[in-house]
């Protein structure tokens, strides 16, 4: 049987090639015979640069930037074929915070990397954007690209989302940059589905912060709008990475699936023709992953092709009719398997494989008959 294996990241815990090397490891334990393809995916969040140089190749660039706790802190971007990829994690992620400020955390950094593609001349960055520690609404990376955001007297705010409540002033911001972002997120800017009230208790805010970051972000949707001409407080991506998306939409950005974008640069497609089974994962296979996310893109790419899908996740918080829509065929938890979610942390990638292995001794042998 020939499987394909492309999960993502395991949320901090494994990257997304460290995911595929331990169900590889696991199943090839218990089903030797079996020929596995990996290809780790991403959807713009963490380890898209990654993802991308190991299939594609091309030039990585290590810049030091500013981290989201104004730390300085070095972060990769990828030039191929002329296009510059930036992973906004690279500069702002959460898992480069080793405390949570999300009222002050900023996206400057996220500006200092499109400074580099800029600087090196190419022509267009593709911006993947998730996993932030921020909620500045792209503030902070606009102020790095020479558009800082100042109040009525002209004084520039302090860094992060809760200041931009007294925001009055931007100055045109311009980039010589075709920008495109690549995420999985359609949440708007404001309200219940945006980047303060879904996103903000993640990154460590409580409900009084939650709604200072929102009265932050209304009042920047205004300023952004006015110095943009462009009002994309409602389209759909403009709450992704903490509003990080709004910006780069009012400057005029396109945007795309970053897992279909991975799937399309990766190859996935023509691996999907060539297997009888697909397995993918993620740390939470949740809500969230129902929305576009890398477990159900390629789900539904397999769906079309007839083939089964198994997702194998740290968690598992959807029921077996939602996932079945979603083209899952199975759910498997690895906390469940190892008994508890200690257990999977204490050892992400030996639970993972013991997990691939337990599920290929049960799939593999009905193929093989």
């Amino acid at each position: 049987m020939r499987v394909l294996v492309a999960p993502d990241c395991f949320g901090g815990t494994l990257t997304a090639t460290q995911a595929a090397d331990a169900i590889s490891t696991g199943w090839r334990r218990a089903a030797p015979r079996d020929e596995i393809l990996l290809r780790p995916l991403a959807d713009g969040g963490p380890g898209f640069v990654d993802v991308l140089h190991a299939a594609l190749g091309g030039t990585p660039h290590e810049v030091t930037v500013t981290g989201p706790l104004g730390d300085k802190v070095v972060a990769r971007w990828l030039e191929h074929d002329g296009i510059g990829y930036v992973e906004s994690a690279q500069a702002c992620g959460l898992h480069l915070a080793d405390r949570r400020e999300p009222e002050t955390a900023t996206t400057y950094g996220v500006g200092e990397l499109l400074a580099a593609v800029r600087d090196t001349g190419l022509g267009t960055a593709v911006v993947g954007l998730g996993g932030s520690a921020t909620t500045d609404g792209g503030a902070g990376m606009l102020a790095a690209l020479g558009a800082p955001v100042t109040d009525a007297s002209g004084t520039e705010l302090a860094a992060g989302g809760t200041a931009l409540a007294g925001a009055a002033l931007l100055a045109a911001p311009r980039t010589p940059l075709r920008l495109v972002v690549a995420s999985d997120v359609v949440n708007p800017l404001l309200g219940p589905h945006g980047a303060a009230r879904m996103f903000g208790p993640q990154k460590g805010a409580d409900k009084a912060a939650v709604e200072r970051l929102e009265a932050g972000m209304r009042q920047w949707a205004d300023v952004l709008a006015a110095a943009t001409g462009r009002d994309v407080r409602d389209q759909p991506g403009a709450g992704a990475a903490g509003g990080l998306g709004a910006a780069l939409l009012a400057l005029g950005a396109e945007t795309v699936s970053g897992a279909d974008l991975v799937r399309r640069l990766t190859g996935m497609d023509a691996a999907l023709d060539a297997v009888d089974l697909v397995i993918t994962g993620e740390g939470s296979f949740d809500w969230q992953s129902l929305r576009g996310k890398v477990a159900t893109s390629v789900a539904a790419a397999a769906a079309e092709r007839g083939l089964p899908c198994l997702v194998l996740a740290g968690q598992v918080g959807v029921g077996r009719r939602e996932a079945g829509a979603a083209g899952v065929a199975e759910t498997y938890a690895v906390a469940e398997h190892a008994g508890s979610l200690a257990a999977s942390l204490a050892d992400p990638a030996g639970t993972l494989a013991a997990l691939a292995g337990h599920v290929a001794g049960q799939w593999s042998r009905s193929r093989h008959g």
